[in-house]
């Protein structure tokens, strides 16, 4: 007799449904693709496309690091690649031997940010992903710049328990009055921004990333930051990078000292 695995998942959250029945054989003879593929989730009742990186030499007899990262405002849509096309996506294109990890590309919707339904697709898409492939629970790692900065740091709130590091760049906490960006990574009703998250994360390791000639998010958003972190004791660290301007991520993610320290990293 042919055993079958049925599984389903559901987030009720957001009205996220996955099924699928696989044949035992099928899960050890079908060979694994790698590289940036193309996936699709359902929520809220549509398909929605995301993309993940699987290494070139994947297997499933190891686990492996698992990297969240949240684009910025300008790769929003629903094509599912623009996502990867900027930040940590061409980074690793350039060097994937310096990127032995499966990583996940949510992408938010137009005129959305990483809040609310948003953000938790991105976290069903990593859920998803960790139950396709064998990765590592205790070395995942959430990453993202501009407003995937500011995702980064609201998730990193939201999940004090799931991610080994965070690496906000060019992001902020507090929420910006009459920007089309305003909401806070911390709800108002939850305290104080700066000495709230920093309270969530005085045991999580940060490495914040930020240019001090930024004319969009303005650097002291992430000058603020680390100082909350560091008046509590938090293991964060604090690079900012002279003469840059918004682009910050380049800089970061090209930087084999910043990935070495990410992998690095492991929850208790």
């Amino acid at each position: 007799m042919r055993h079958l695995i049925a599984t389903r998942w559901l987030s009720p959250a957001l009205g996220l449904t996955l099924g699928m029945t696989l044949g035992v054989g099928a899960l050890q003879a079908q060979p694994v693709q790698t590289g940036f593929l193309d996936r699709t989730i359902t929520a809220e009742g549509r398909e929605r496309r995301y993309q993940i990186y699987v290494p070139a030499d994947y297997s499933a007899d190891k686990a492996w690091p698992v990297i969240l990262f949240l684009h910025g405002a300008g790769e929003r849509g629903e094509d599912g690649r623009e996502q990867s096309a900027v930040g940590l996506g061409p980074a690793i294109r350039k060097n994937p031997a310096r990127f032995p990890a499966i990583v996940v590309f949510p992408q938010a919707r137009p005129d959305t940010q990483w809040v609310g339904a948003e953000a938790d697709l991105a976290l069903a898409a990593l859920d998803k992903t960790l139950g396709e492939y064998r990765g590592d629970p205790n070395r995942i790692y959430l990453t993202g710049m501009s407003m995937g900065g500011h995702g980064t740091w609201h998730l990193a709130y939201r999940e004090t328990k799931r991610f080994a590091a965070v690496a906000p760049i060019c992001g902020w906490i507090k929420g910006r009055p009459g920007s089309p960006l305003g909401a806070p990574a911390v709800p108002f009703d939850q305290g104080t921004a700066l000495p709230t998250m920093a309270l969530r994360l005085a045991k999580t390791p940060v490495w914040i990333f930020h240019g001090d000639q930024d004319p969009l998010v303005p650097v002291g958003a992430s000058r603020e930051a680390a100082e909350a972190l560091r008046a509590i004791g938090a293991p964060v660290q604090y690079t900012e990078y002279p003469g840059v301007g918004h682009n910050a991520w380049d800089a970061t993610y090209g930087s084999a000292a910043f990935i070495q320290w990410l992998f690095a990293q492991k929850r208790p």
